[in-house]
């Protein structure tokens, strides 16, 4: 697997022409900050975040686990999501550093801060949390799932297969990868999860 500039920035664009989500996405990656380190903010805005990373499979993620998990995430306390959000933003220095390399933003403390704070909430584990970090810093966090984890291992980022479910150590190594190859390609992490995501449609054991 190929995971050169030239092909990462190639099949980012592919992502942006054909994903049905990409729009949605899109205006919730320039949002999502900025909403998240103020304080108006509602329960949806949350939900949204945890309903986005299981339904972008389009119906391909088991439906029974996607609503336990949906429902388990609306039956946690406002209050407590909101210190778990608030938690997470400031871990991960949202809004500051705006001058910053992405590179630079967030090393492995602050998203193991991250992680512990949103994991307490019912419904999220280190998978569903660190898409919060994906919308909360979209510069410099991916996203992980067994789709960009198999093809980081498959370009020879990561040497296994994906752990389900992923602990705070997994999530580590594969910030690590991620880390590896926004540096060399020039690109963002947003730019790279779109990579990822179109590209494991590639693999030959593909099966989503």
């Amino acid at each position: 697997m190929d995971l050169s500039e030239s092909t990462v920035r190639d099949r980012a664009r592919t992502y942006a022409e054909r994903e049905p989500l990409y729009d949605v996405e899109r205006q919730h990656v320039e949002t999502v900050p900025e909403t998240f380190a103020g304080d108006e903010y509602g329960r949806r805005d949350a939900q949204w975040i945890v309903r986005w990373y299981f339904r972008r499979y389009l119906g391909e993620y088991p439906d029974r686990e996607r609503r336990e998990r949906e429902e388990a995430f609306r039956d946690n306390d406002f209050g407590d999501v909101i210190d778990a959000i608030d938690a997470a933003v400031d871990a991960l220095g949202v809004g500051e550093n705006e001058g910053a390399d992405a590179a630079e933003r967030g090393d492995a403390a602050e998203a193991d801060a991250a992680l512990d704070a949103l994991t307490a909430l019912d419904g999220v584990d280190v998978a569903v949390a660190s898409g919060f970090c994906q919308f909360l810093a979209p510069e410099r966090f991916v996203a992980v799932d067994r789709r960009t984890w198999a093809v980081l291992a498959a370009a020879g980022e990561l040497d296994t297969s994906y752990p389900e479910p992923p602990s705070a150590a997994d999530y580590r190594r594969f910030d690590d990868a991620c880390r590896a190859v926004m540096e060399r390609t020039g690109v963002d992490a947003w730019t790279l999860y779109r990579a990822l995501w179109v590209s494991y449609e590639q693999l030959p054991d593909a099966d989503a």
